[in-house]
């Protein structure tokens, strides 16, 4: 039987499935600040010094957590994530995409690429439609007290994940096979095959490798953010990005449009060049 192609929704999360930072969406009130107050004080930590502004806020989220007697465990992330808002029409959206592909002969998998934090995406309802979610995450102690940054996840570390992607490693903490020579025929999902939605600049480095290797970025924006309409207008202009669309998955949405046409497009490709084998094979 011929195997159907596959094809990688690769998510931010921050901006891109929600309108807003993780972090603000219960944990922040339950420490007692603003989210002005928290990635103020987050920016503040590393000044002075070379800190990496993601373990910044890691390590503030530990401190403040402490200082207010809150016990940091994986379940009460899990709790705090049950908060996170969506945009219209993701909770569903995985389901329909899901079914266009299986409807015109293609595998769709879904995978988070993220800065932001693991467990608090694991405790959104979403949650079991990633094959992986590829995101920062705490060192527990023994405990189950969260105590110190375990994977920390900035931008530019984010590319790391589009190559294990690639190759089909799921292990976030793989520094041998990512680097394994392979060809991209070879590979279970090729970049033409990868399909990028992010929000803003520190997918910069993802929206470009995707887009490079010849697969689709899309910048994602709230018509209601205009610094984020702005930023997509920008990486559009800048041909960063093969598309932008406004933030609604809904099936009349913008972006169910966009990624069912370049799965569309993905199957034709793959139609081709499977044809085109078998007519070499027969001249062989």
């Amino acid at each position: 039987m011929k195997k159907r192609p596959t094809v990688a929704l690769i998510y931010d999360f921050d901006g891109t499935l929600s309108p807003g930072n993780m972090q603000e969406f219960g944990f922040i009130q339950a420490i007692g600040k603003t989210p002005e107050e928290f990635w103020s004080q987050s920016n503040q930590v590393p000044e002075g010094q070379e800190v990496s502004s993601i373990l910044s806020y890691m390590k503030l989220m530990i401190d403040e957590a402490r200082k207010k007697g809150i016990s940091l465990t994986r379940d009460s992330f899990v709790s705090f994530g049950k908060h996170i808002a969506l945009y219209e029409g993701v909770k569903e959206w995985f389901a329909l995409i899901n079914e266009y592909g299986r409807r015109h002969g293609v595998t769709v998998e879904h995978y988070i690429n993220s800065s932001g934090q693991t467990e608090l995406i694991e405790g959104t309802s979403i949650a079991n439609e990633f094959k992986k979610i590829f995101a920062c995450s705490f060192w527990y102690d023994d405990s189950g007290v969260a105590v110190w940054p375990a994977v920390a996840v900035d931008y530019t570390g984010k590319t790391q994940f589009l190559f294990k992607i690639a190759k089909g490693i799921m292990d976030i903490s793989d520094n041998t096979k990512v680097n394994e020579s392979q060809k991209e025929d070879d590979k279970p999902i090729p970049f033409s095959h990868m399909i990028y939605l992010g929000d803003g600049t520190t997918d910069i480095p993802c929206m470009k490798i995707v887009k490079m290797f010849g697969g689709n970025s899309i910048a994602v924006y709230s018509p209601d953010n205009k610094h984020q309409r702005d930023t997509a207008h920008t990486l559009l202009r800048q041909d960063r990005v093969n598309f932008i669309c406004k933030a609604d998955y809904r099936a009349d949405g913008e972006i169910y449009k966009v990624v069912t046409t370049i799965i569309d497009k993905i199957k034709a490709e793959n139609d081709f060049h499977d044809l085109q084998r078998k007519n070499r094979r027969r001249s062989s």
